[in-house]
Order: structure tokens, then sequence, then C-alpha cells
């Protein structure tokens, strides 16, 4: 089946239409998905919730204006690994492109006891925010933002999508369900097979709380994975390439699992004042005043528990799922399994 051929599904007829497919959710996953059914020849329409392509794979700018001299927080996803060759290959796509580069950062892990361990690794990010990449992918298949599918239900010629407000999205022949294993689980109602396959995926929530100093504050790290804390992960965005916090720093503090889980629903300011607390604790630094606070809370972020398989998908109904909580649970792994769940679809079918 060579580039370009377009895929016909047995047995599916009507106004959903042989080639027509869904992908719900515009991450990595449901992009790469996306992008990679598009290429070859398919109708893909692309759904999400939010007000861009990304999903976790986000930055967030410290004023609402956006200039060009605000400083931007990966709030998401930090730095993305690339050991699989078809992942490798794109990344170096990226770069080439100007989408993404090397963080050369030094990274390190702090201990219980506070001792620190390097942690070497080739580590990539998105430039000059780590929404580039997705925005590439997202080129191909524009997806629709602001519409939260609500139902996946039988209609004619496969599947019929309704938002929240019960409005007819269309019909498809395929539907390819791209979000955190907890929102998947009733969009993959009609299957219930693989509705109970992504239940037993367990997702922790995680907040994140952004930081501008005025200043720098001298710390011989860029980024450590952090023990025996609230927090798991602090990295100093300002060292990423493309990043300019005009003179100070910028930095990111991820809560860990278990405190992030035991806070989900505690108010931002609080959020905040514990996770600063603990990082200047950490750190050894003094009251230095931050010129920027902010928090994001992610309600389903890293995956605790994953399937440690690329995809789901039903060939009888033409229903699956994907995620980095079905492969890794990293950038790598989202694309990959969104990339096995679109060759599952392909394969799904007969050239015409």
């Amino acid at each position: 089946m060579g580039d370009g051929t377009v895929v016909g599904f047995p047995g599916r007829s009507g106004r959903g239409g042989t080639s027509r497919v869904a992908v719900i959710g515009a991450g990595l996953s449901g992009l790469a998905c996306a992008e990679r059914l598009a290429g070859r020849g398919l109708d893909v329409t692309v759904f999400d919730k939010g007000r861009a392509a990304g999903g976790r794979m986000a930055t967030r700018r410290a004023d609402a204006g956006g200039g060009a001299g605000s400083p931007r927080f990966d709030h998401g996803a930090q730095y993305f690994t690339a050991r699989d060759p078809r992942f490798r290959s794109r990344v170096d796509d990226w770069v080439a492109r100007g989408a993404a580069a090397c963080w050369t950062g030094r990274i390190v892990r702090i201990g219980e006891g506070g001792g620190i361990e390097e942690s070497p690794g080739e580590r990539f990010v998105g430039t000059p925010g780590m929404t580039a990449p997705a925005r590439l992918l997202a080129e191909s298949v524009t997806p629709r933002s602001g519409v939260r599918v609500a139902e996946v239900v039988p209609g004619d010629g496969g599947w019929q999508l309704r938002d929240e407000a019960g409005r007819d999205l269309g019909s498809y022949g395929r539907v390819a369900v791209a979000v955190p294993s907890p929102q998947a689980v009733p969009l993959l109602a009609e299957a219930p097979d693989l509705a109970a396959a992504a239940a037993d995926a367990i997702m922790a929530g995680c907040w994140s709380v952004l930081v501008r100093f005025p200043r720098p504050l001298g710390l011989a790290y860029d980024g450590a994975f952090v023990g025996a804390s609230p927090l798991s992960w602090i990295a100093r965005d300002s060292s990423k390439p493309g990043r300019d916090a005009g003179g100070g720093e910028t930095w990111v503090l991820h809560g860990s699992p278990e405190w992030s889980q035991r806070h989900i629903e505690d108010d931002q300011a609080e959020v905040i004042a514990r996770l600063t607390a603990a990082f200047r604790e950490l750190a050894g630094i003094g009251p230095v005043q931050a010129g920027y606070l902010a928090a994001h809370r992610w309600r389903f972020s890293i995956p605790l528990r994953g399937l440690e398989q690329e995809c789901l998908y039903d060939p009888e109904r033409g229903l699956g799922a994907c995620g980095d909580w079905c492969l890794g649970g990293r950038v790598e792994g989202a694309f990959l399994s969104g990339l096995a769940l679109a060759n599952r679809i392909l394969a799904d079918g007969t050239p015409v």
C-alpha cells in the first residue's frame, strides 16, 4: 500500500463514508495518528476541547498579550527523548525546520538527603516553546478547536459524534480516541472491552507552578528530578533554547503525583505557596521576590500504570484509542501510539 492510496473499509457505507475518520484529541498522539491517515488519503477530522493543538506539550506566556519580550513557560511536558528510529527521524526533521532543539542544560537527581547525582542523556525541547512540534503536525489536519466530543454512538455509516449540547458533529467510518485514559473510557462505551482496558490505565494529576525571578538564582543545575518532596521535577526554563527571561530566570515546578493528587482540588494560591516554599527549601535560596507567579492544574498528566501496548483497536467496530498511557508515558510513547493506531486503521481496509 503506497503513499497516497485511499483506503476503503468493507462494510462501512452510507452517510459516514468509508474513508471518513474522526480523531478525538489534538495532543501529540492524536496529531500523529491524524497526520498519518491524512497522508494516506483519508478524510480526517480532528476535534479538540482546547484552544490550540498540543495537549500537554504546552507553552504559556507570562502575560496575556504574549508580546515578543514575554517569557515562556513549558508548563506541561518538559522535554522529550528520541530512542525509536521512527520518532528520531521525525525529531531530526523538527530540528531541521527550527521547531525543536537539543537542550544541553545540566540535569541532576536530588535525593532525600540533598545529595546530587548527574542524570545525563540527550533531551530535546520544542522551540521557541513545546507547542512548536504539535503545530507542525497540525498543519496537515487543521483541528477543530474548542469542541468537546461527549458521545460516540452507532450511526449511519459507522459512528456518530455529538458534543456536550447534543449537537451532531458528523458521521465517520472510523474513530480514534486520543485523550487521557479516564476521559477515553466514556467515549469507548460502545466497545466495553476497549473501555475496560482503558480504565486499567491509571493516570495521576499534576500541579505545575510557574515562577519568574528578576535575577539569576545561581543554582548549579538547570533541571532536577526530586525525591522525598512535594516536588518531583524543577526546571530552569530560561536555560532551554529559544527562551528569553529578560535578564532574570524562569522556573517550572511540578508537584509529585502523590502530592498533586492529594491537593488536586486546592486553591491555586495555596498550591503556589506550598510548592514555591518547597523549591526555596530545596534550592537553599532566600526570600527572593518573584516577578511572576502562576499555577496550572493537569487533572490527568502522568500514567502511573500504563497498558504496555501500542494502542487499542477493534477492527469490527472501527473504534480505537491511543495515547502515552498506552505506551510508556513519554512524549515519544504518545507519538508512537498514535502512529500505531493509524497503521491499525490503515490495515483494516482494502485498496480501492
